[in-house]
């Protein structure tokens, strides 16, 4: 694990001395957190001691720790998400290749570290897709997910203890009773037909709720605290979801504390 960062500190200075134009001062205290985060996003030792040497070479550095961090920030999160898109689509492939990309030109180890474990997961999931056998070391959602393309891709359903045993975890997270999964079990053809039932009714809960929080959201910022929360026990009178009954809850008795202005 890569060792603790602390952006946070040397993005206030950054944003104070290179946006707000504020003078730069070499404290003994503003040395140390350039010198670590230095470190921290590869800047060799020796560059960053040489660096502080002078106020122009440390606004220098201070500038350079900056962009990596914010460049790594941004093309990481851009790969990711261009990574779950095409995960989502049915290409994991291109989905690695995304993390491979970056990981050719990414030099900071916090950033490599999060592309490399990302990598990792896509790489299982692939061989997931390739072989019909079960890692337990993986989101058992995502293995369906991959498992259905396997199917939709004319690979036949291989009913394994382990694949019962993720369909028996999973269905129970959506509120499918044990009985029905069972008898769901009894079959390739029932198991397959219970995986889609797992997928749609956790992604059609996803998105309900997305859109209430959305909704909610609006009406609570124009002042409507009532309509907000008429918006999440409309969720409730239909989700069965436990996750997203929970979530729901949770946001409704916050809106249920709150005081009408």
């Amino acid at each position: 694990m890569s060792e603790e960062t602390d952006w946070d500190e040397v993005g206030a200075l950054s944003r104070n001395v290179l946006e707000n134009g504020a003078p730069l001062e070499l404290t003994d205290e503003t040395r140390v957190l350039l010198l670590r985060t230095a470190q921290q996003v590869a800047i060799r030792q020796q560059d960053a001691e040489d660096a502080l040497r002078s106020l122009s070479t440390a606004a220098t550095l201070l500038q350079e720790i900056e962009r990596r961090i914010h460049d790594g920030s941004w093309r990481l999160t851009r790969a990711q998400n261009q990574a779950y898109e095409l995960q989502d689509a049915g290409d994991l492939d291109g989905a690695q290749r995304q993390m491979r990309d970056v990981l050719a030109v990414e030099v900071v180890p916090f950033y490599r570290e999060l592309a490399e474990r990302t990598l990792q997961k896509l790489s299982g999931l692939a061989e997931v897709c390739a072989t019909g056998r079960i890692n337990p070391g993986l989101h058992d959602r995502q293995q369906l997910a991959v498992l259905t393309q396997r199917l939709q891709r004319g690979h036949a359903l291989a009913l394994t203890d382990d694949l019962c045993a993720l369909l028996r975890r999973t269905a129970s997270t959506v509120a499918l009773g044990e009985a029905e999964t069972e008898e769901a079990l009894g079959s390739p053809e029932g198991a397959e037909a219970l995986m889609g039932m797992i997928l749609s009714r956790f992604r059609d809960s996803e998105r309900r709720f997305l859109r209430t929080m959305y909704r909610m959201t609006s009406l609570r910022d124009a002042g409507d605290l009532e309509g907000a929360r008429q918006q999440l026990r409309d969720v409730l009178a239909v989700e069965v979801v436990p996750h997203y009954r929970e979530a729901a809850e949770e946001q409704l008795r916050g809106l249920e504390r709150t005081p009408e202005s």
